[in-house]
């Protein structure tokens, strides 16, 4: 017979080694994951990462690994529940960019309040001030107020109808960079190639260029282009012609790495009723160690000229758009690079130049869009691109939109794009599709009316509240007017906070000390600061609307804490609104004064209006004038003293 303690000891030795085993197993596989993020495949992070999170989902690192390599890799649904459990455990202490990405893919989603709250949360968090997020700071400011303007291009649609090609141009992976040539459609994908077409030596999965004619209304079958054009074991796009279709000129591009890619410009001449082979451009076209790619022929000023994008210096970062004019004897000039109010930071690509219209058609991450890439038109005039405009819903999406062209009629438009209802095998938008829309033949586009689009941003702040010390401004008195404006009220309180945080995290242990004080810096900076800065925007806008000679009522109400009786209450949320007014009577030294009631009906107006209470009539908060903690210092009672712009309307 085997004695106990035997049995117990061999068992605590097999666990051990099965321990080891594990830990030696998930190590490795963290290599693995490491090393497949360095070399930017994030299908292969992703899978690693979730191998791990299956074993242990309790180690945040991990769990932020395989956030991102899903939202990479595109796999959003995912990434957003890691992304929310990384937050939940960590608050923006070691992983602050959690919220940032958390805000992108509400963003991608279309729910733009939600993403605007969350790029405020990563803006204001105590990691970001770090100089190594700037870029992310300055940039979430700025898609903060593109989820604004997003609403309002979504509720001020232009009237295209998009047309998503069908499956005989559109496959389950990407099809892109369109360009129709008479009754041609030329177009680049990474489909797989029919036997019958495909060089049975070439083996790995490749961007081609396609064609595809149409004949009565109907896209006739795919084909691929010859290998003059095609070259084997690289990857071949973005295919386009110059005005007489004499000259073709496209991208050739080698893996960097898993998911980039290092390019050059190739051309072609039609020569004797046939392509030529294809030659590499020279200097300054293509210049070494630097990306050339997505080329556009353009005639402006009756020369020729050619965009592209690349990674060359002197740019804004990333990609940029470039130009350079074409000689008559086929060589080009110095590239010149399209401007700081077009390129961004982040990448600018897909230029197309429209001719008779003198715009620049382009995509980009950075400036204010739906989501993702948006398409953009910037004015040439006199040398230089004026600043962008978006080109609207539903043209953009609030995934990528990109690779917008205009066919030399000026009767169709074509762009790609991965929003709902492209075609897919595995992932729901993984994949660019082609779509389309039919214009009037050399009208100008359709754009969203300007005041419009300034009221419908006004809305969109609305109700916009605003938060009070207690009993401010001005302290124990009757009064119903103050001469504080907001601004100084606000300034007061913020002053404060050192002392909220004090009171409300007083005699509490350490981890609920900690967690009270989050409470406090979160209120601060969620619910104080953010009004202070939507109440500047909403100035700045109401500035704009009424220049254009608009009627503008703005519709205020006042709320107020339960620490004193509801006649002194009603008295101090008149006193709260009278502080709103006098900033705005104060803006700009004075500036909306004269708008005020204005009589002349070819003019601007404001007009006020008040919807007053006293305490609220649930709430939570107490009442005792002598607990102080919970009735003054707390973000329970700090969020009812509080007043709002509920509504703002135009017209007579």
């Amino acid at each position: 017979m085997i004695k106990p303690f035997r049995i117990t000891y061999a068992l605590l030795i097999f666990l051990l080694i099965s321990s080891f085993v594990v830990s030696q197993s998930n190590k490795t596989i963290k290599i693995q994951a490491e090393a497949a993020v360095n070399d930017k495949d994030w299908y292969s992070a992703a899978v690693l990462y979730g191998k791990l999170v299956a074993r242990d989902s309790s180690v945040v690192s991990v769990n932020y690994g395989y956030a991102d390599a899903s939202r990479l890799n595109f796999d959003l649904d995912i990434a957003f529940y890691w992304y929310t459990k990384v937050i939940a455990a960590d608050n923006g202490k070691k992983f602050p960019l959690a919220f940032y990405w958390k805000a992108q893919i509400l963003q991608y989603k279309g729910n733009y309040k939600e993403a605007k709250k969350w790029y405020a949360k990563f803006s204001k968090s105590r990691k970001a001030k770090a100089a190594k997020y700037s870029y992310y700071v300055t940039k979430a400011g700025i898609q903060a107020e593109a989820c604004d303007l997003a609403q309002v291009l979504m509720s001020n649609p232009v009237s295209y109808k998009i047309v998503h090609l069908d499956t005989a141009i559109n496959s389950k992976v990407s099809e892109y960079a369109a360009f129709e040539k008479d009754s041609m459609l030329y177009f680049s994908s990474l489909r797989v190639i029919p036997k019958k077409y495909a060089d049975e030596e070439e083996k790995p999965l490749l961007n081609k260029i396609y064609s595809s004619d149409t004949k009565m209304a109907k896209w006739q079958r795919v084909k691929i282009l010859d290998t003059n054009i095609n070259a084997t074991y690289i990857h071949n796009a973005n295919i386009c012609f110059n005005d007489d279709y004499t000259q073709m000129i496209i991208s050739r591009c080698r893996n960097k790495n898993a998911t980039e890619y290092t390019c050059d410009l190739y051309e072609s001449k039609f020569v004797s009723k046939k392509w030529q082979p294809m030659s590499k451009l020279g200097e300054p076209i293509n210049l070494k160690g630097t990306s050339s790619s997505m080329p556009s022929y353009a005639n402006i000023n009756d020369s020729t000229f050619l965009f592209f994008t690349s990674t060359r210096g002197g740019g804004s970062g990333g990609y940029d758009i470039w130009y350079a004019y074409k000689k008559p004897d086929g060589s080009f000039d110095k590239p010149r690079n399209a401007g700081p109010k077009v390129n961004s930071p982040d990448d600018d690509i897909t230029p197309w130049y429209v001719n008779d219209q003198k715009l620049l058609y382009f995509s980009s991450t950075y400036h204010k869009g739906l989501g993702g890439f948006d398409i953009f038109r910037s004015t040439y005039d006199k040398g230089t691109f004026g600043e962008p405009s978006n080109a609207g819903y539903p043209i953009n999406s609030s995934y990528n939109d990109i690779y917008h062209s205009v066919n030399k009629e000026g009767t169709f438009a074509y762009l790609s794009s991965n929003r709902v209802g492209s075609f897919f095998e595995h992932k729901l938008n993984c994949c660019n599709d082609i779509y389309r829309y039919q214009l009037e033949p050399k009208a100008k586009p359709q754009v969203v009316d300007t005041v419009k689009l300034i009221q419908g941003q006004l809305k969109v702040l609305v109700p916009l509240t605003l938060y009070f010390h207690n009993d401010e401004p001005d302290a124990k008195t009757k009064a119903i007017t103050t001469k504080k404006n907001y601004k100084k009220a606000y300034e007061d309180y913020i002053v404060l906070k050192p002392d909220y945080l004090k009171e409300y995290g007083s005699n509490l242990e350490k981890e609920e000390k900690l967690s009270a004080q989050e409470r406090i810096e979160d209120f601060f900076a969620d619910s104080v600061d953010v009004g202070m800065h939507e109440l500047e925007k909403f100035a700045l806008l109401l500035e704009q609307v009424l220049a254009k000679n608009e009627k503008v009522k703005i519709t205020m109400k006042g709320y107020c804490s339960p620490l004193a009786s509801t006649d002194y209450n009603v008295n101090l949320a008149k006193r709260r609104i009278s502080s709103l007014r006098n900033y705005f009577n104060e803006y700009k030294g004075g500036m909306f004064v004269k708008y005020v009631d204005n009589p002349d009906s070819t003019q601007g107006r404001i007009t006020y209006e008040d919807v007053e209470i006293g305490e609220l009539p649930i709430s939570r908060v107490s009442d005792d004038l002598k607990d102080k903690k919970n009735s003054v210092y707390s973000p329970f009672a700090a969020r009812e003293r509080k007043i709002q712009i509920i509504a703002v309307s135009f017209g007579e």
